[in-house]
């Protein structure tokens, strides 16, 4: 997972226009929550991951395949967040007809790291 995109506006964007893979959205979600792939055991290491994500998934979940591992990270993002791809991106959703729930678990996985990058380095530009 070393070659992931660095974490800024434009990977948000790359994840809501679709340029980035659904492997490669799990594996920044992951990363961010705190999953390591220890290749020399072939295990995940959750030692930096949160308590409530070690506890239900031990291993890291597809987000883009998982409802309720979004269910989760929707939770997760918090309130004054939740709006954020609007506010500070712009961005209008997808049209009516033309999304169904894999969009909406991209949008959802952009809005959490979204979020995540506003807590933890300030103001996004």
């Amino acid at each position: 997972m070393s070659n992931l995109p660095p974490l800024n506006t434009d990977t948000i964007w790359a994840i809501l226009n679709e340029e980035l893979d659904d492997a490669t959205v799990n594996q920044l979600l992951w990363h961010y929550l705190g999953y390591r792939y220890d290749s020399s055991t072939g295990q995940w290491d959750t030692s930096q991951v949160a308590p409530e994500w070690q506890d239900e998934y031990p291993q890291p979940p597809d987000f883009i395949d998982s409802r309720p591992a979004t269910v989760k990270l929707t939770r997760s993002i918090p309130t004054e967040n939740k709006q954020s791809l609007k506010q500070k991106l712009g961005f209008k959703g997808y049209k009516i007809g033309e999304f169904g729930p894999r969009q909406t678990r991209r949008a959802t996985a952009a809005n959490w790291l979204l979020s995540y990058l506003q807590q933890n380095s300030g103001k996004i530009d």
